[in-house]
């Protein structure tokens, strides 16, 4: 893994899951990862409900556009997480693959997407973890 370990999320529209765990790896960590998301088969736009959600939250994620999964998008990235979706990537030796089972938020109203948001943000802490810890701070 490079220097700066790089992420892909992917699920079918781009519109829910992926773009809630790139927001929250983002938030959390910082520069210290390089975030990437992508679908299948790319919604319209960000399932509201999954803004609503991560807004309460103090991320805001109203202006992101969910976008294709392409071969170059994987074969920039370390780590490519698939979100319970049956979405595939392409297979590149050195790559990690993971599935995360989450339950789709398409169509579910706020109330419902919390517990997604939720899920997420522990796994992505948890990712975080593994890939890139925060640095011990200097001591003097």
């Amino acid at each position: 893994m490079a220097d700066k370990p790089s992420v892909l999320f992917v699920c079918v529209h781009n519109a829910g899951r992926s773009q809630m765990a790139a927001a929250w790896l983002t938030h959390l960590a910082g520069d210290r990862v390089e975030v990437r998301s992508a679908g299948s088969n790319p919604g319209d736009q960000v399932n509201p409900a999954a803004v609503a959600a991560m807004a309460e939250v103090g991320i805001g994620i109203s202006a992101e556009t969910p976008k294709i999964l392409t071969i170059d998008a994987v074969r920039e990235s370390d780590v490519c997480i698939t979100m319970g979706c049956g979405d595939t990537c392409p297979v590149f030796p050195g790559k990690r693959y993971l599935d995360w089972k989450l339950e789709d938020p398409a169509g579910q109203g706020v109330d419902a997407v919390r517990p997604i948001r939720d899920e997420i943000k522990t796994l992505v802490e948890g990712l975080i973890a593994e890939i890139a810890p925060a640095k011990p701070e200097a001591t003097a």
